[in-house]
C-alpha cells in the first residue's frame, strides 16, 4: 500500500520515512516503531490502543490516517507537511514574538483541550512534534505515547526507552506516576512556550538525571527576569501552569489558553506558589484530609532531603574508561588524520563520532553510554568532519571536504550544504566549526573567523586577521556562554605546520580583534570557569577564566589527560571525550592495480610523509618529509635502493615537488623567500650540482602547485586558494614567455593540474558543479573545449603514460582507472575501479600519490601505519578539575 521513498529521520520511539500512499496517490509520513519496543508491543495490542487517537480531528492535530503490522514492524501513518517544526524554527531564531508565541500556544493548548475531552493525553509536548503549516501549529504524534504506554502494559523498561522528553517533563512524569492526566500536558506546554519566549526550557543544562531532577526539585526562573516584554499575565499563566503539584495547575488546556489573552490574570507572586494555598485547601478538604496530605508531604519532603543530603555529600567519582568498538563501526580519522571526529551529545547520553559508511565511505554513528554498538544516524558522507550539535541537540552541523558547510536535521530530512567556509576542512589547518548560543554557525575563513546561519546565507566574518602578528587562520572556534566571543586557536603565517608555535586566542566578536591568551593548539571553554586547553605535546592543561571580562584570573595548570591530537569534546554535564593514541608515522607504498601493497623502503616511514614525484624515468622518488617540529623537507630516494639524500636544508616548509621531463631539475614551493606568509616556486636539481632558484613567472601571487609538460617547456601552476579567483590554474614557458596565460581562471576552484603525456590536453579537479570533478581541456589552447570525465566525483587526475588511461581518486576513495583517446581529439571511456585507496592518505588540495612509468604500480602514502582511534571517555570531569585547580 505504501512505496517508501526515503528516510526522514528518526525519533526515540520510531523511524520516519517520506512514502507515497498508492491508493490514494498522495505522500505520507510513515513511522516504524522501533524493533525492540515493537517485540515488547505486540501487534494487536498497539492497534487496539491507537484506534482512540485516529477519531481525533482538530485543525490544530496532526490526523492518523492508518496503522498496522508488516513482517513484525509496527507502523502508523500520518499526512506528510511540507513545514518545519517549531524545533527548526527555534534553531533558527532562538526565541518568537511574544504575540507569536502566545497565539502558538494558545492554538496548542486548543488541540490539547479538544483532545483531553476525548480521553486522550499527548505525554510527549515538544517543539519537535509541533509542526508550522502555513502559520499555524500542528501537534503530531497525538496519543502515540499514551497507546505505546498502554500497549507495553508496564513494560516499557524492557525497551530501554522512555516516554516523554526530559526537559518538557511534568514531575508526575518524571516520577513515574502511574496516573497521568491531562494537567501533565499543560505543564509540557508551558515548558514549551517558557522556551519560546527565554530561549531556554525552564529546567536545563547537564544530563537527563540532572534536568529531571531540577524539574522535581528547582522553581523555574520567572519569565520577566528572562525577557522584560512579556506581559505579567503570561508570565503568571506559565508560571501557574509549571507548578509541581498538578493540583496547583490549571485544571484544563482551555483555561490556559484563557488566561494567556486575559489581561488582568494574576498567580500570586508570579513564578512562585499561590500563598495560603494549605488553607484554602483546609477549607474545601476538611481536617482529616488535609492531615493525610500533611503527612505525605512530610514523608515525601523526608525522602526528598534525603536523596538531595546524599546527592550533595558524596562527591562523584571521576572515572576514566577507553571505549571498545565493534569492527565494523570504528571511529575512522579523515584521509590525512586531520580533522576533529568526536562530539559529545548534549544530554550527556552518549557520544557522535565519525565512522565505517557504505563502500567504503563515511558516517556519522550515535554510541549510547548504555549500549555496547552504535547506530547510524546519517547519511554516508564523501568526507566529513568537526561535527557539532545544535544547542538543543536537534540539528548537526559539519564540514565536508574541501570546505562545504553542511547541517542535517536529525528530527527528519536530508543534509543541506547552507555555506562554503573556503578552507579545507580536512586537511593541513584542519578550520573547525561550532554552533554558538545565539544560534549561529561559527566556521574558520580565509581572512578569520566568520559565521553564518544554519538555514544557508552569505558568511559574516567577526574577527580580523592581524597580519603584523603573522596570523593565517583562527581555527577551531569554541563560542563562548553568552555569544560575545569565542576561543581559537591562531595559526601563524610563517611557522603553521609548527603547534609549538600556535597560540589560543579570545576572538572579541565587539572588535574583531583576537587577543592572544595562552600557548596551546587546541581549546575549549568549562562551565566552571575555566579554559581547557591541549598543548603541543598533547598534555591538557587548564586555566581559570572569567567569561564576563573575558579575561584569565589566575596562573595555567597541567591536567591529568594527555591528548594524540586536538579532537576533545566537553559535555554540559561534564563529560570528556578524547582520542587518546594515533600512530604519527606513515609509510611510502607500492600498490599495484589489485591493491597488494609493500613498503617502498624502510627509510621512507616517518612522523610525516608527504607528497610522493617519481622522476620520469621511475628510478627516483622525492617526498616531504614532517618532523616533529613541524618542519617540511624534501628528500630523494632511489627507487631501487641506496641510501635517501636530503634536498633542501632553508625555509621551513619546503613542498610539493615537480619532475621537470628532459633534466635532473624539480621545482618546489617553499617559504624559504617568501614575504607576508605566501609560498614562492623554486627550482633546484636533484644531483645538488645547482643552487636554488626562482622560476621568472611575473605572478605575484602565491604558488600551490606546480606540474611540467611532458617536453619540459611548459610550467604549469596553480594559484594558492586565499589567492583572488580563488586558485587558477597558469602556465608559462620558463625563457620564452615573459607573462604566464591563463588555462583555467573561473569563480570555481580549480585543482591538480596534469598534462598528458601527448602534450596535447590539460586534466583538472574543479567543483564548478558543486562537487568536485574531473575534467580535460586542450593543451595549452584550454579555452576551446571542455570534457567532464567523472561521473560522481573526482580528485587528483594522473594520466597514464601509454595515452591510455587517466587515473584518478573518487568520492568513495577508490582509485579510478578512465580509459582515454588522445590526439587531435579527446574520448573517454566508463570509469573502473582498481582498488580502495580509502586507507592511504589523500589531499583534494594535492596529489598524494604518483604512477610509475609502465601504470602497473602506484605509489602511495599510509600502507602498514596503525589507524586505530583510541577514545576514551572521562566521566565527572569537572569534579576532578576543580579539585586540581583549586589545590595549593
Amino acid at each position: 500500500r505504501y512505496r517508501v521513498e526515503r528516510e526522514l529521520g528518526m525519533g526515540g520511539m520510531a523511524t520516519v520515512y517520506l512514502a507515497a500512499d498508492l491508493k490514494h496517490d498522495r505522500k505520507v509520513a510513515l513511522k516504524v516503531l522501533k524493533p525492540e519496543l515493537a517485540a515488547v508491543l505486540g501487534a494487536e495490542r498497539f492497534i487496539v490502543e491507537i484506534k482512540t487517537t485516529a477519531a481525533l480531528q482538530h485543525p490544530h492535530i496532526l490526523p492518523l490516517f492508518d496503522s498496522g503490522t508488516a513482517d513484525g514492524f509496527l507502523y502508523y501513518v500520518m499526512p506528510f507537511i511540507d513545514g518545519e517544526t517549531l524545533r527548526d524554527r527555534l534553531t533558527r531564531e532562538t526565541q518568537l514574538g511574544v504575540e507569536e508565541a502566545v497565539k502558538i500556544a494558545r492554538e496548542i493548548a486548543d488541540a490539547l483541550d479538544y483532545a483531553h475531552r476525548h480521553g486522550v493525553i499527548h505525554r510527549d509536548i515538544k517543539p519537535e512534534n509541533i509542526l508550522l503549516h502555513d502559520g499555524r501549529p500542528m501537534v503530531a504524534d497525538f496519543g502515540i505515547a499514551l497507546a505505546v504506554s498502554a500497549a507495553a502494559g508496564g513494560r516499557m523498561t524492557e525497551t530501554g526507552l522512555s516516554l516523554g522528553t526530559p526537559h518538557y517533563m511534568s514531575p508526575e512524569q518524571a516520577t513515574a506516576e502511574k496516573e497521568i492526566t491531562a494537567r501533565s500536558d499543560v505543564y509540557s506546554l508551558a515548558s514549551v512556550l517558557y522556551e519560546i519566549l527565554a530561549g531556554a526550557p525552564p529546567h536545563h543544562g547537564g544530563p537527563a538525571q540532572a534536568v529531571i531532577m531540577k524539574i522535581i526539585t528547582d522553581t523555574a526562573r520567572p519569565l520577566q527576569e528572562l525577557r522584560r516584554s512579556v506581559p505579567p499575565n503570561v508570565a503568571a499563566a506559565v508560571a501557574k501552569a509549571l507548578e509541581k503539584l498538578p493540583a496547583d495547575r490549571f485544571d484544563s488546556a482551555a483555561h490556559f489558553a484563557d488566561a494567556l489573552a486575559n489581561p488582568s490574570f494574576t498567580f500570586g507572586a508570579i513564578g512562585a506558589s499561590q500563598p495560603g494555598g494549605v488553607s484554602g485547601a483546609r477549607g474545601i478538604l476538611g481536617r482529616g484530609t488535609v492531615a493525610l496530605v500533611g503527612a505525605a508531604a512530610l514523608l515525601l519532603g523526608i525522602t526528598g532531603a534525603r536523596l538531595l543530603w546524599r546527592e550533595r555529600s558524596v562527591t562523584p567519582t571521576t572515572t576514566r574508561l577507553m571505549l571498545e568498538f565493534p569492527a565494523n563501526q570504528r571511529p575512522q580519522l579523515p584521509a590525512g588524520g586531520e580533522g576533529t571526529i568526536l562530539a559529545l551529545l548534549p544530554d550527556d547520553n552518549g557520544l557522535l563520532y565519525v565512522g565505517p559508511g557504505v563502500n567504503a565511505r563515511t558516517q556519522f554513528w550515535n554510541r549510547p553510554w548504555d549500549k555496547l554498538q552504535g547506530t547510524r544516524i546519517a547519511e554516508t558522507l564523501d568526507e566529513g568532519c568537526c561535527a557539532v550539535l545544535s544547542p538543543h541537540g536537534d540539528s548537526l552541523a559539519y564540514l565536508t571536504s574541501p570546505h562545504q558547510i553542511h547541517v542535517l536535521p536529525l528530527g527528519g530530512g536530508a543534509s543541506a550544504a547552507v555555506a562554503d567556509s573556503g578552507v579545507a576542512s580536512v586537511t593541513d589547518l584542519g578550520g573547525g566549526l561550532d554552533w554558538g548560543p545565539d544560534g549561529w554557525l561559527y566556521v574558520s575563513g580565509l581572512d578569520g573567523l566568520a559565521r553564518v546561519s544554519p538555514r544557508g546565507g552569505r558568511l559574516e566574518r567577526v574577527t580580523s586577521i592581524d597580519a603584523k602578528r603573522g596570523d593565517l587562520r583562527h581555527i577551531w572556534p569554541a563560542v563562548l556562554p553568552g555569544g560575545r566571543a569565542a576561543l581559537v586557536t591562531i595559526f601563524s603565517v610563517r611557522k603553521s605546520s609548527n603547534p609549538e608555535r600556535a597560540s589560543i586566542g579570545l576572538a572579541d566578536f565587539a572588535t574583531g580583534k583576537v587577543d592572544v591568551l595562552l600557548r596551546g593548539v587546541r581549546a575549549i571553554y568549562s562551565p566552571t570557569g575555566h579554559v581547557v586547553f591541549a598543548k603541543a605535546n598533547g598534555v591538557l592543561w587548564a586555566a581559570p577564566f572569567d567569561v564576563r571580562t573575558l579575561r584569565l584570573t589566575g596562573r595555567e595548570r597541567e591536567l591529568a589527560d594527555t591528548v594524540a591530537t586536538a579532537d576533545l569534546s566537553l559535555s554540559p554535564g561534564g563529560t570528556l571525550a578524547y582520542i587518546k593514541g594515533v600512530v604519527q608515522s606513515v609509510q611510502a607504498m607500492w600498490v599495484d592495480r589489485n591493491g597488494v601493497a609493500r613498503p617502498v623502503a624502510p627509510d621512507l616511514k616517518d612522523f610525516r610523509v608527504l607528497d610522493p614525484a617519481l622522476s620520469p624515468d621511475g628510478k627516483r622518488l622525492i617526498v616531504v618529509m614532517a618532523g616533529i617540529d613541524g618542519k617540511r623537507h624534501l628528500w630523494l630516494k632511489p627507487v631501487d635502493g641506496g641510501p635517501r639524500s636530503r634536498l633542501t636544508f632553508d625555509g621551513t616548509q619546503n613542498f610539493r615537488p615537480a619532475w621537470r621531463p628532459g633534466t635532473s631539475a624539480f621545482t618546489f614551493s617553499s617559504d624559504r623567500e617568501a614575504a607576508g606568509g605566501k609560498y614562492w616556486l623554486f627550482e633546484s636539481d636533484a644531483d645538488g650540482t645547482a643552487r636554488v632558484r626562482k622560476p621568472e613567472l611575473r605572478d605575484p601571487r602565491a604558488i600551490a602547485t606546480s606540474t611540467w609538460s611532458p617536453d619540459g617547456k611548459w610550467l604549469v601552476f596553480r594559484t594558492d586558494n586565499q589567492e583572488p579567483g580563488n586558485g587558477d590554474i597558469m602556465a608559462i614557458r620558463p625563457g620564452v614567455d615573459t607573462v604566464a596565460r591563463a588555462l583555467v581562471a573561473t569563480p570555481a576552484e580549480e585543482l591538480s593540474p596534469a598534462v598528458s603525456f601527448d602534450g596535447r590536453w590539460l586534466a583538472y579537479s574543479s567543483n564548478e558543479s558543486g562537487r568536485q570533478e574531473v575534467y580535460v581541456r586542450p593543451f595549452p589552447e584550454a579555452s576551446s573545449a571542455r570534457f567532464q570525465v567523472s561521473s560522481a566525483s573526482g580528485i587528483n587526475p594522473v594520466w597514464n603514460r601509454n595515452g591510455k588511461e587517466l587515473f584518478y581518486l573518487d568520492a568513495a576513495y577508490s582509485m579510478i582507472a578512465v580509459p582515454v583517446t588522445t590526439g587531435a581529439t579527446f574520448k573517454s571511456g566508463s570509469p573502473q575501479v582498481l582498488f580502495s585507496a580509502a586507507q592511504y592518505i589523500s589531499n583534494p588540495f594535492a596529489r598524494q600519490y604518483d604512477v610509475m612509468p609502465d601504470g602497473k604500480r602506484f605509489v602511495m602514502l599510509g600502507g602498514e601505519a596503525d589507524r586505530t582511534v583510541h577514545v576514551v571517555v572521562v566521566f565527572n570531569f569537572l569534579e576532578e578539575l576543580k579539585r586540581r585547580m583549586a589545590a595549593p
